[in-house]
């Protein structure tokens, strides 16, 4: 595709370009690249202590990078390409750039499913850090238009491939000293790690280790309700299973369908004439942890 090879072009010259994975838009750049890395920061006015995650084609690449131990190898076997985030210990050969781990010995990094983003990464023949497209702490982008909408020509390509299928970012694990860490919850469910790996993982320590652990994050310009079965005055109601509400996120309730409608619905909402948005209940099981993970940091 032509477009491809143009983006990857503008990241060959330290630029940085918006591309569509599974989960939601990323905004990529050479991660082995300060200047490009700082690139992204800039376009994003993201804190320089949020980490960033590296995508890269396979394994093989990842390798290159961090070190795996047993129960690391079998989450990447399992889940790889697809929405799970590893963090693992940094190779110090890695030639990543410190901006990217924001100064700790960990790294994040994906092998992402999205034929878009293989593609590109295939035309860079580099890893690509690349954080979700929007600007810092606001709503995650699953469309271009929202991306567009959000860095408003601090992008000079976007990549257009239409919605994305998963709408929520990847679940984040950390393996580190021979611990199994849910760092954010997302499409890769903690039980189906608990499933794989025979025990449940623990959760988040005090500190920021990875991308969205900020108590406000995906944050519409207006004020959020959460738990509502009816909108109040000046509120736009953002539905789910029996709560009708303005838009849906289901009505049936399911929460695959949900989670893929999430972002795009409080970007309708955001753009409304509303004062205030009001979201349905969506059950705290499965997928719905991360729904909820997502709301609570948009409501903060």
């Amino acid at each position: 595709m032509a477009v491809i090879a143009e983006a990857a072009t503008v990241i060959a010259r330290g630029g940085c370009v918006a591309v569509p994975t599974e989960t939601v838009y990323g905004l990529a750049a050479d991660a082995t690249d300060s200047a490009a890395v700082a690139g992204i920061y800039a376009a994003k006015g993201r804190p320089g202590f949020n980490p960033l995650i590296v995508h890269v084609a396979d394994r093989a690449a990842a390798n290159a990078l961090a070190t795996f131990d047993a129960q690391a190898a079998r989450l990447a076997e399992a889940f790889w390409p697809g929405p799970l985030t590893l963090v693992l210990p940094l190779r110090a050969d890695s030639g990543i750039a410190s901006l990217v781990t924001a100064g700790l010995p960990t790294i994040a990094v994906r092998v992402p499913a999205h034929p878009a983003m293989q593609a590109l990464l295939a035309a860079c023949e580099r890893p690509l850090a690349a954080p979700s497209a929007n600007a810092s702490g606001s709503i995650s982008p699953t469309r271009a238009s929202h991306v567009l909408r959000s860095l408003n020509g601090r992008v000079p390509l976007v990549i257009d491939d239409g919605a994305t299928a998963r709408g929520l970012e990847s679940t984040i694990v950390a393996c580190v000293d021979g611990t199994v860490r849910l760092l954010r919850p997302g499409p890769v469910s903690g039980q189906e790690i608990a499933a794989l790996l025979g025990v449940m993982p623990g959760g988040a320590g005090a500190g920021i280790e990875a991308p969205g652990q900020l108590a406000s994050h995906y944050a519409p310009s207006k004020p959020v309700r959460l738990n509502a079965t009816e909108a109040r005055d000046g509120e736009w109601l953002i539905g789910f299973g029996t709560v009708a509400g303005d838009a849906t996120l289901s009505a049936d309730g399911d929460p695959v369908a949900a989670a893929a409608a999430l972002f795009d619905a409080l970007h309708v909402a955001d753009a409304s004439d509303a004062r205030g948005i009001a979201v349905a209940p969506v059950p705290e099981v499965g997928l719905g942890v991360a729904i909820n993970d997502r709301l609570r940091r948009a409501a903060a």
